[in-house]
């Protein structure tokens, strides 16, 4: 809206107006815009959420460590989507369709968190929405925006091929063309797009879910996560460094830029308030949603492969889990003392700050491999 109000309407008047034309003017404004929304909200939300009695209810299997955190203020991903949201559509060029649809996973996402958190808070137990009906709604949420990037390619402005690091011409296309010609068999055609679609967004999702189990754990490495995509998304939107960089350009995706800039200015403000003690949670309205909008954005930006690395430690997370399920059904053993991994680290004896601290090293050096994986291309 300001993009509008002060580019497109005054610069013809008043000639300074015109740096809002550069995006990463309005990247510096959108995060700190969410930064400083995110720290005065902060106060009054949590405040809020006392008042109404919206307190976190630790689950008994976990460490018993982590009891005297029942009570503390939930749902506060509220207040991180307001923060996104809000500069997104202060800042950015909203004739872009991308930004559109990485608001909608952010609020999408974020609703089925929020539905899950209501349903703890109702039932006053670490107790929310079935994991089976959780994965129907995220799936179909993933679905529908699926369909929304298959329109999108149907106009020329998206493309259904993968980039791979260090294979700069293996671009594989995921759907069957062969099926796309015929209205009878162009479902068929499309399957392999929305299924993988389906599962890169779900499984991001439920792995920053996972890995928010420590004060400032998961919001830490969104900053850094978000931080990294906002280069990346600011890189295949430019048309000189996506030459040199020999990355498929977009201009469409530049836009994102603003949006990933909120997202690490929301993040980094909501840390102020859940670094360790923690004043409040962000619950799975804020994980689900985060993680489904980062998922999103590595997809528009055709930078899926990279995503392993960017969330990196949030992969780890959720694999983790998968392991410590999967071994124990198929041997009866566990492999980690508790899963996520971090749960495996406080039972070693490593402090919670410890674990928080280095997680943060370790995304931190993750992410900056996956950024110079664009030069080594």
């Amino acid at each position: 809206m300001l993009y509008f109000l002060l580019y497109e309407q005054l610069q013809r008047y008043v000639s300074p107006f015109r740096v809002f034309r550069y995006t990463t003017f309005r990247t510096a404004f959108a995060s700190l815009t969410a930064l400083f929304l995110c720290v005065a909200l902060g106060p009054w939300l949590i405040e809020r959420l006392r008042q109404f009695q919206i307190g976190q209810y630790i689950r008994e299997e976990g460490p018993k460590s982590h009891q005297k955190k029942a009570g503390t203020p939930t749902m506060g991903g509220v207040l991180i989507i307001i923060s996104i949201v809000v500069p997104t559509l202060l800042w950015a060029d909203l004739t872009y369709g991308y930004v559109w649809i990485a608001v909608a996973a952010l609020i999408g996402f974020g609703w089925i968190g929020f539905l899950d958190d209501y349903a703890k808070v109702t039932n006053q137990r670490n107790l929310g929405l079935t994991g089976k009906r959780k994965l129907i709604y995220q799936f179909l949420a993933a679905f529908a925006i699926a369909a929304l990037l298959l329109v999108m390619r149907a106009h020329g402005s998206f493309s259904t091929a993968i980039n791979i690091p260090f294979a700069k011409q293996f671009q594989p296309s995921l759907l069957i063309e062969s099926l796309l010609h015929n209205p009878w068999t162009y479902i068929l055609g499309v399957v392999p797009f929305c299924i993988f679609i389906g599962l890169v967004v779900v499984f991001v999702s439920n792995a920053v879910n996972l890995t928010d189990g420590l004060d400032g754990l998961a919001i830490g490495l969104m900053v850094i996560s978000a931080g990294a995509m906002t280069i990346l998304t600011y890189a295949g939107g430019h048309a000189e460094l996506a030459q040199y960089l020999q990355l498929a350009r977009n201009p469409r995706t530049s836009e994102l830029t603003i949006f990933c800039g909120s997202m690490t200015g929301a993040s980094l403000g909501f840390l102020w308030y859940n670094a360790h003690p923690a004043e409040i949670f962000m619950g799975d309205v804020g994980s689900l949603g985060l993680g489904g909008a980062l998922a999103v954005v590595a997809v528009m930006i055709k930078q899926e492969v990279l995503l392993l690395f960017v969330g990196g430690i949030f992969i780890l997370e959720a694999v983790s889990v998968v392991l410590q399920v999967g071994s124990f059904k198929l041997r009866g053993k566990r492999i980690f003392k508790m899963a996520p991994l971090h749960h495996h680290f406080e039972q070693i004896g490593w402090t919670e700050s410890k674990i928080i601290a280095r997680f943060w090293i370790a995304g931190l050096v993750l992410a900056l491999f996956a950024l110079t994986t664009l030069k080594l291309r």
